[in-house]
């Protein structure tokens, strides 16, 4: 009973790319610049299957290992992003030639506000680029009074939309977002529409566990697909679901943090199945990394490598654990985005060879093609499988 079972540590990069000054992300280096900045950091399961010996400037400062008990290395972005969608998609076989559209400089065209505004029939406030903590305070009490939607943007390829749960319910918010999504196409046709309800009074607004993505679907076939149509079963954990715009899933689990996503995780693990389980832990981004929280972003990675050996114990002995990010989002540097970075490659399995160095590889693709050729997907990514490296002879 052959599964892949992967695990995004949302923003958990390990180092800039060579193109980072591109972004605006030289310097930047999440797991390593959090141990700098906060040299206590303890991660020993992680650096047991290989984390400290990836390769890479002061990586080993992680915890570098004599005998690791995975595979390890590090991914580089192909795709030419450095978004949560660019990166799941990549890892699941689809390299996003084309950059999805931002809109951080002028917000989006007036057009397009006129359009969304007359088909939710409501006004709406905002459409600029903000801090999503920082323009609920700003805009908030206005919210509430009008009732408008307040609507924003990022360095990333988004349109959030933030209600107040008392003045638009959640489910009425998650309809305008279909609608917006419905609109923002072509080159308007941003990664996600973003559902951000929230709640409070004036002054001390907090933003709810009810956020919901509205992802455009992928523009190319997936492991995903590939999997539910072989009749194999294919579990979201998380967002997962959202990112994929529902498609190729079999069965989906929407989480309300990394605790509750690393439960449901090790709950799913436990049961009898063939095929994917996919899991995002959203935590270390949406909480921690976009508000530079270094000290909360560290024990969000404390608290998961001490859960690992739970999720490693329910293991059965044809899986394959994989362990990665979709990007960085260090939080030791001034900007509060995403970062253009490598991210780590862990594998672990009762049938994996242990302290295999996987190298540098050249695309997030070769994950998605390493675990097509082990559940015999029969996918053609751009890109080079790294099973025969891993399995044991």
């Amino acid at each position: 009973m052959k599964r892949a079972i992967i695990i995004v540590l949302d923003s958990v990069g390990i180092g800039e790319l060579p193109d980072a000054a591109e972004f605006g992300d030289v310097g930047s280096n999440t797991l390593v610049n959090i141990k700098k900045k906060r040299p206590q950091t303890s991660l020993p399961h992680l650096c047991s299957l290989g984390l400290g010996n990836i390769q890479g400037e002061d990586i080993a400062l992680l915890g570098k290992v004599s005998s690791p008990k995975g595979a390890f290395g590090k991914m580089a972005e192909k795709s030419k992003g450095k978004d949560t969608t660019t990166g799941h998609w990549e890892m699941s076989g689809v390299i996003t030639e084309n950059p999805f559209p931002t809109f951080t400089e002028t917000g989006f065209p007036k057009d397009i506000m006129e359009k969304f505004e007359t088909a939710i029939g409501r006004k709406t406030l905002g459409n600029y680029a903000a801090s999503g903590t920082a323009i609920i305070q700003d805009l908030g009490d206005e919210h509430k009074k009008t009732g408008y939607p307040i609507v924003y943007t990022s360095a990333d390829s988004v349109f959030q939309i933030a209600a107040h749960e008392d003045i638009i319910p959640v489910e009425e918010l998650y309809k305008i977002c279909e609608t917006a999504r419905k609109i923002l196409t072509g080159k308007y046709g941003v990664a996600r529409v973003i559902a951000r309800p929230f709640m409070g009074d004036s002054g001390n607004y907090t933003r709810t566990k009810n956020r919901r993505d509205f992802s455009l679907p992928p523009t190319g076939v997936t492991i995903l697909d590939l999997a539910k149509e072989k009749g194999l079963n294919v579990t979201a954990i998380g967002k997962i679901e959202d990112i994929f715009a529902h498609r190729g899933i079999t069965h989906a689990d929407h989480t309300t943090n990394n605790q509750d996503g690393i439960e449901k995780t090790i709950f799913y693990t436990k049961k009898h199945f063939s095929g994917i389980l996919f899991t995002n832990l959203v935590d270390t981004d949406m909480i921690y990394g976009h508000r530079n929280d270094v000290e909360g972003y560290a024990s969000a990675l404390e608290y998961f490598d001490q859960k690992l050996p739970e999720i490693i114990g329910a293991m059965d002995e044809e899986d394959i654990l994989f362990l990665t990010a979709d990007h960085g989002c260090d939080p030791t540097t001034p900007s509060t985005d995403h970062s253009r970075e490598y991210v780590p490659l862990l594998v672990y399995g009762k049938h994996i060879r242990e302290g295999v160095d996987l190298g540098i590889r050249k695309t997030f693709a070769d994950l998605g093609q390493t675990i097509s050729d082990y559940l015999e997907l029969d996918a053609q990514f751009e890109a080079e499988s790294f099973l025969s490296d891993i399995l044991k002879k």
